[in-house]
């Protein structure tokens, strides 16, 4: 049995958007709220949820399909999640120079992660010299595990 096919919305439907932007990401209009913000960087299926619900947005519906107001709640709220958020439920708690709890999206996200293991490197922590020599940085097997791309290979005596 056949999968019945999704009809995109028509051209005609002036309001609709194919393309959303919030929080520097092009997100695709045709899809879902919830998983339309998934797919900004820092922003996962529990966050979307929460800021969902948060802006009063329905969950299924289309994000193409909201209006600009809505759309600005949605972004305001993604933008302020750490205000209403748990302190645990931030990507960022106790930040190293603030000491805030934030939660990072987009370019932010991966500037600060790489400071982070930059830090590690300097002051030549654990952590830090496993980036440096590309091994498994939280504790995995290093025994069967992760082997591509550190050894050479056996040589072979030339006759």
């Amino acid at each position: 049995m056949a999968k019945p096919k999704k009809e995109a919305p028509k051209a005609e439907d002036e309001n609709f958007n194919f393309i959303v932007r919030i929080a520097n990401s092009d997100i695709d209009g045709q899809k879902r709220t919830v998983i339309g913000l998934q797919s900004i960087k820092g922003v996962g299926k529990r966050v979307a949820q929460i800021v969902v619900k948060k802006a009063n947005v329905n969950p299924t519906a289309k994000i193409g399909t909201l209006s600009d107001d809505k759309v600005k709640e949605l972004e305001k709220m993604v933008l302020t999640y750490y205000e209403y958020a748990p302190h645990w439920a931030v990507n960022r708690q106790m930040d190293y120079e603030t000491g805030a709890d934030m939660h990072l999206i987009g370019n932010d996200l991966d500037i600060i992660q790489k400071d982070d293991i930059n830090r590690m490197k300097m002051i030549r922590c654990y952590r830090g010299i496993r980036h440096e020599t590309k091994h498994k940085v939280r504790g995995q097997r290093t025994r069967s595990n992760g082997r591509k791309g550190l050894t050479i290979g056996v040589q072979r005596k030339s006759s």
